[in-house]
This record gives structure tokens, sequence and C-alpha cells, in this order.
């Protein structure tokens, strides 16, 4: 047996392993990822509209359209965070159980990447327990058409494997004590300025901020959805976002894996 086939019996033995434990804890897995992005919808989108308030948008559908890519993508990105931060921190922190993954026969970078495959996983899923919300719930009806199933393929992997990239590196970095201060002056700040609520586009009055916002991984996300779902709300080219996304993922994963490698070996 060569060494690669074990690494990847190896490799694929640990992500198995933790598929089996989210398919046991699947609620607590629904909860977390449904209920952000299922108050926002109902109230903004249906709650609203209903009372005779909300938000215009020039786009096809309304507001629901405008904002349905965006909420898509935060979902990503917060779960693929949460799913390999929050587990990581108190694995190499409290519990130690970090030491069982790295005895199995692969090498350290392995076990890392692993960990922003599964993640990815589950940021996957999450986009496909949050689209019926966004897609059903708000009061007029959401514009969806999908011109590039290849592009929206491509971008939900590479933005999944992103935001388990920067988990990796948040976990790697943020003592367990300090996750939840890092929720609030990193993931909500984060959030708000990563076009998921309005288009890149429509931040041209405010220039200087446009150009800031261009080092949040969250913008490209959410641009690169609106270009495959819809096309008729102003976007970035698709090109731009998943070019933007895989530099991100070389950058946040090659920072991601040498801060694994430095927790887990000292």
């Amino acid at each position: 047996m060569t060494n690669y086939t074990l690494y990847w019996r190896s490799f694929r033995g640990l992500l198995l392993r933790d598929i089996s434990v989210l398919r046991r804890e699947v609620i607590p897995f629904l909860i977390r990822t449904v209920m952000n992005p299922l108050m926002f919808v109902f109230v903004f989108t249906y709650l609203f509209p209903k009372m005779g308030q909300g938000f215009q948008s020039s786009a096809a559908g309304g507001f629901g359209t405008l904002i349905l890519p965006g909420l898509l993508a935060v979902g990503i990105f917060i779960q693929g965070i949460m799913a390999t931060a929050l587990p990581l921190s108190m694995e190499i922190g409290a519990t130690r159980e970090i030491h069982d993954r790295v005895m199995s026969p692969l090498p350290v970078t392995w076990v890392a990447i692993e960990k922003v495959v599964f993640s990815a996983v589950q940021s996957m899923l999450a986009a496909l327990v949050i689209f019926p919300l966004v897609y059903f719930i708000p009061a007029t009806p959401v514009e969806v058409h999908v011109s590039n199933w290849v592009a929206l393929i491509a971008i939900l992997i590479v933005a999944s494997l992103v935001a388990g990239t920067v988990g990796l590196f948040i976990g790697t970095v943020v003592k367990p004590e300090h996750i939840a201060l890092m929720f609030g002056i990193v993931v909500v700040p984060v959030t708000f300025f990563g076009c998921v609520y309005y288009p890149w586009a429509a931040m041209h009055n405010v220039r200087w901020l446009q150009i800031l916002v261009l080092i949040n991984p969250l913008v490209y996300m959410s641009e690169g959805l609106r270009t495959a779902l819809t096309p008729n709300v102003p976007h970035m080219p698709a090109w731009v976002s998943v070019f933007a996304l895989l530099i991100g993922l070389g950058v946040l994963g090659t920072f991601g894996v040498k801060g694994f490698i430095r927790r887990v070996l000292t």
C-alpha cells in the first residue's frame, strides 16, 4: 500500500467519522443554521410588507430577491466558521481531542484540510436548508434564475472552502474563552459589510468604503451568488468573484494550516 493510499483512507475515515457525528446532531445543526436567516426573512420580507412597511428595491421580486444570495452567503460563511473555529478551539484547548486526530497515519496538514472539507460540507448543507426559507417566505415572489449551473456550483464549493479556512485560522489564533468576543468584533462587522443586504455596486456613493470592503471574502460570496441566482440584480462579474475567492482560499488556507500545525505541535 502506497503512502498516498493510506493517507486517503485515513482522511476518508476522519471525514466519515465527522459526518456520522453530524447525523446524530442534525437537530442542533438545523436550529443554529436556520434561526438567524429565518428571523430576518420573516420580519423584513414578510411581516413588514404585510404591515405596509418595508424596504424598496428596484430588483424584480423586491427586497427578497435582493437579499436571497446574500443570506445564502452569510449562512455558508457563519456555518463554516462555527463548524471549524468552535470545535477546533475546544479540541486544542480544553479537551485535547486534537491529539487523537494527529496520531492517525496522516500528515498534520491533511488533518487540517479534513477540518476545512468537513466544514465545507456543512456550509453547503446550510445553503440547501436556507434556500427554501428565503425563497418561499417573502410576501412578494422572489425572482431566481440560474443562468449558469457550473458557475453556481463552483461558487458554492469555493465559498464553502473559504469559510472553512476562515474558521481554521480563527480557531488556531483565538483562545476558547475569547471565541464569543470574536463573533462580536469580527463576524458581525464582516456580515454587515459583506454586501449581504445590498449589492456592492450600490455603494458607489461611498467610494472609500466600497473599496475597503473588497478585503472581505463575504463580499465575493454574496456577489458571486447574485451572479448565479439573480442576474437581474447588479453584481460583480462571476470570474471576479471566483478569482478573489480562490486567492482568499490560498492565503487564508496557508495561514490557517500553518497556525494549526504550530498549535498542535506546541
